[in-house]
């Protein structure tokens, strides 16, 4: 592997410009050499030397600028291209075999009565990328590591299914039931890769779109930091990303590049199919994709091999000496190739060839059919391996392969580079007739004719079969593959959790940072403590875990190659080889990404990691919950925390800082378990369970659950109290448990709050007894989505057995002794705890923060929305009042008591301008 001065060079390829010149006679008669070749060869031949010199001046170390793009030709010149090991007849078979069943699985799943739909022409597109791949480069996980990581472009997997089929990993049962995973089970296969739908088969969610660029290149990076901190043994793991030139759209695709580079990955390469088609319609149809994609990757700091022509063209690119032919790739537009790529072989002679006599010329001894059959480099065995050796082989960067195909290749003229072929699912019997015909498969008319077509087997005896076991074999068993091979952890012992559940006595903590302190605990434990990763989007300091700085260290593989700013302070900022702590930058989404990475390196590398992820919790599921989903794909496991909580908590900050709906969007993951604890004991228990339910081990679960903890927590300041004897742990862990039962008062009324608003409640209920005389109970609901998760399925059972004993919520349970009415409170909008209404036993009415946050003090905020102590206070006589227990003359007098409609009134709280 490179040195790190040579990975990670402050100025690459510069040119000094206030230099003197110190021999002004060398330098002119260099000069006079390129006038000479001008004026004698021609600007394309002074051309060609210049960029042979600049070849030649990388070779020597020579420092010059990086071109933004080069020729639209291969990379990998004809003369360079390493010996082709593979039986290349032996491989076509297999490949026309693979891309006929992957388009018959799509179109019979079309069949009358189904219609689940499907995509033909990505992998089409692609095939012959995955083939070589799969024969050559692709390390399975039977060595006992973990292979190879490959993320499959989404829209391709009917192929990844076909190879399958061949090699006896799925049967004609299983193609048949593509897309259609419930009425077919347990047969289905996931229309996308899915590792939550087939968790012996994908690890990797590639869809939605821009999600397997991210995550490919932060699981390279985590391979790393498994490795320099000695965790697993990653050298041999390679990262393959197969991507589409449309995808590179999405912001994820392209916005990490720049980390991949400044570390030096060079054990990740991104294969961006180019077949210059979006869904709809080309990608750039005025311009050129592959010269965009070169010179943004180039910029990032990417090694960059272009795989454009196929070797047809190699006869006449040696003729080329003037440059004509490469002139003429370089100017002609995707949308023109688009249109070569559907036309006839005399269109072709015509329009691209035709208007230069010196380029005609060139094509005078070959038929219209060989110039239809000019192909592109991404459907060619021998380039295609070239390139990906290259790939591999390179170090001190990642590599992107930038390969040119053709849309629906192979499939017949009436999907091949059509804008529409994206959207076409099915096939004619005559379209089946002519790619049969193309594929040179012994499939007859008349099975062709007499129904749904065939799928297409060799035989098991085969030699294409034989093949295909023996390459795989070679290389380490097959792929895709997710193996489970991590054990359970030995968990800490419940002394570990005894210092966060003694409180925090006279002193104020919020509980950010109660949580870090249980956390600086449980790493110092000797089985578990290595496993956390910190992750953290550029806060550590604002989210008081800058104590870390020292121990744990920030990962950063080339070390600390300057004096820290801050070296002289206890906390000073440490950078390490083999630190423990991600620092990511301000990217929520390469957070993110490294989360993933490293809560599913417990099946990716047989190595659990027990990732912490802390962030502002405004830009968490709402600015990436795309990825939470895909982490929930993956059967990624962790913690998340939403620190400055709270649409009121953090006022100061104002309207985009403002979270009040984050635990909302996390009860739509499935796979999330979400808490909203208002103390440090409630957090011990609820951590504690955590790692028993993810990294422990039952019986219905001995390699523990695929689900991921979010805890949001806040910036204010309070007392935390001891943990109270005999504490209902159940409640808690389930959702709800009585944190204050009320001594005094004697009308009866339940307040039910969380996280933050516990305090409130606590002091609405001495307001109530002493003021108005009401006995009101204090529940604290740690969790709003579990208690309608579980009564959800309480009502799903019912449903489904009426002649069985109907079971009963939790909540409606754990509430039923408790004499109504009951008032919610949070600081989230009331949808938030309006989740359990239906269960609860009751008249029941929530407050809460719906609307915009704004910057002012704490109290302010909560008398505008109307959820601090004084207005829960009138919320429970509302309700009272309604319920007759009360007279409703009171409503006024105690709005008129605490002013509810001047906010300017409210005790201002605590400061709650930063975090």
């Amino acid at each position: 592997m490179a040195s790190g001065s040579d990975r990670n060079p402050i100025i690459i390829g510069g040119l000094p410009s206030q230099v003197p010149d110190f021999d002004p006679e060398e330098t002119q008669e260099w000069l006079d050499s390129l006038d000479a070749a001008v004026d004698e060869r021609g600007r394309e031949r002074a051309r060609y030397l210049m960029l042979r010199l600049i070849e030649r001046a990388r070779e020597r170390r020579v420092a010059v600028p990086e071109m933004r793009s080069t020729d639209y030709v291969n990379t990998i010149p004809t003369r360079a291209e390493p010996f082709f090991p593979g039986n290349e007849e032996i491989e076509r078979k297999i490949l026309n075999a693979t891309r006929w069943n992957a388009a018959v699985m799509v179109s019979r799943a079309q069949r009358p009565g189904i219609g689940v739909g499907g995509h033909i022409a990505t992998f089409a597109s692609s095939a012959s990328l995955y083939d070589v791949g799969f024969n050559h480069f692709f390390r399975g996980k039977d060595e006992g590591d973990g292979g190879d990581q490959v993320f499959f472009q989404g829209h391709a997997s009917p192929g990844i299914y076909a190879r399958a089929f061949l090699l006896d990993r799925l049967s004609e049962q299983n193609l048949d039931a593509f897309r259609q995973e419930k009425s077919k089970a347990p047969h289905g296969l996931s229309s996308y890769p899915h590792p939550r739908l087939m968790p012996d088969f994908w690890e990797f969610p590639t869809v939605s779109m821009g999600l397997g660029p991210i995550g490919a290149i932060y699981q390279a990076r985590m391979n790393r930091y498994l490795h320099a901190r000695g965790i697993a043994d990653t050298s041999k793991s390679q990262v393959w990303a197969f991507l589409g030139d449309g995808e590179m759209d999405e912001p994820e695709s392209l916005g990490q590049l720049s980390i991949a580079a400044r570390e030096g990955l060079d054990n990740l390469t991104f294969v961006v199919n180019c077949n210059l088609q979006r869904l709809d319609g080309p990608v750039r149809g005025n311009g050129k994709i592959i010269q965009e994609l070169e010179s943004i990757f180039r910029g990032a700091g990417w090694n960059v091999i272009k795989l454009v022509w196929d070797r047809s063209w190699d006869p006449l690119l040696a003729q080329d000496r003037d440059g004509l032919l490469v002139n003429r790739m370089n100017t002609t537009p995707d949308g023109q190739f688009q249109t070569y790529a559907t036309e006839t072989g005399a269109y072709i002679r015509d329009h691209f060839f035709g208007d230069d006599q010196r380029l005609r010329a060139m094509v005078e001894g070959m038929t219209d059919d060989q110039i239809l059959h000019l192909g592109r480099g991404g459907h060619d065995h021998r380039k295609i391996f070239a390139a990906y050796k290259a790939a591999v082989e390179h170090k001190g960067q990642p590599t992107v392969i930038l390969a040119k195909t053709v849309k629906g290749w192979t499939l017949g003229p009436n999907f091949e580079g059509r804008n529409a072929t994206h959207q076409m699912k099915k096939l004619t019997v005559a379209d089946l007739k002519g790619f049969r015909d193309r594929l040179h498969l012994p499939i007859s008319d008349k099975e062709l004719e007499s129904g749904v077509p065939p799928y297409f087997h060799p035989g098991r005896d085969s030699e294409e079969i034989q093949y295909m076991h023996d390459r795989r074999n070679s290389l380490g068993g097959y792929v895709p593959t997710r193996v489970v091979r991590s054990k359970p952890l030995a968990l800490p012992e419940d002394k570990t959790y005894a210092t966060v559940k003694k409180g925090s006595g006279q002193q104020s903590i919020a509980t950010t940072m109660a949580f870090v302190r249980l956390l600086k605990d449980l790493m110092r434990d000797k089985e578990i403590g290595k496993r956390f990763v910190l992750i953290a989007p550029d806060e550590y300091r604002t989210f008081g875990m800058d104590s870390f700085f020292p121990s744990a260290k920030i990962y950063n593989p080339l070390g600390q190659q300057y004096e820290a700013v801050d070296r002289d302070l206890l906390l000073a900022y440490k950078e390490s080889p083999t630190g423990q702590m991600l620092h990511d930058g301000i990217s929520e989404a390469g957070c993110t990404a490294s989360l993933i990475a490293a809560g599913s390196s417990y099946a990716t590398h047989g190595e659990p990691l027990i990732p912490v992820y802390v962030f502002y919790s405004m830009f968490g599921f709402q600015r990436t919950g795309d990825q939470f989903w895909q982490m929930a794909d993956q059967l990624a496991r962790g913690f998340v925390l939403g620190a400055t909580a709270g649409r009121t908590t953090l006022t100061g900050e104002g309207l985009q800082h403002a979270d009040g709906h984050s635990q909302l969007l996390a009860s739509t993951n499935p796979g999330c378990v979400a808490y909203d604890p208002a103390f440090g004991f409630e957090i011990a228990h609820i951590v504690q369970d955590g790692l028993r339910r993810m990294y422990g081990t039952s019986e219905e679960h001995p390699h523990g659950e695929d689900v991921f903890y979010y805890l949001t927590v806040y910036n204010e300041p309070i007392q935390h109290p001891a943990e109270p004897e005999n504490v209902d742990v159940e409640g808690i862990l389930k959702g709800v448990y009585r944190f204050s039962e009320a001594t005094s008062g004697s009308v009866p009324a339940q307040i039910i709050a969380s996280g933050v608003a516990v305090p409130w409640a606590v002091e609405a209920q001495r307001i109530l007894a002493e003021e108005w005389n009401v006995k009101a109970d204090v529940w604290s609901a740690t969790s709003w989505n579990e208690l309608r998760r579980e009564a959800v399925e309480v009502e799903e059972h019912n449903l489904l057995h009426p002649e069985e004993e109907q079971r009963v919520p939790y909540v409606t349970r754990k509430l039923a002794g408790a004499e109504g009415p009951f008032v919610a409170v949070s600081d989230w909008m009331r949808s938030v705890p309006d989740q359990i209404a239906r269960w609860v036993p009751g008249t029941y009415q929530s407050l809460g923060a719906d609307g915009f946050g704004f910057a002012d003090t704490r109290g302010a905020a909560r008398r505008h929305f109307h959820i601090d102590a004084q207005s829960i206070v009138v919320g429970v006589l509302t309700e009272l009042a309604r319920e007759g227990k009360v007279d409703r003359s009171v409503l006024k007098q105690a709005i008129d008591r605490y002013q509810l409609l001047d906010v300017s009134a409210a005790d201002p709280g605590a400061a709650g301008g930063d975090a």
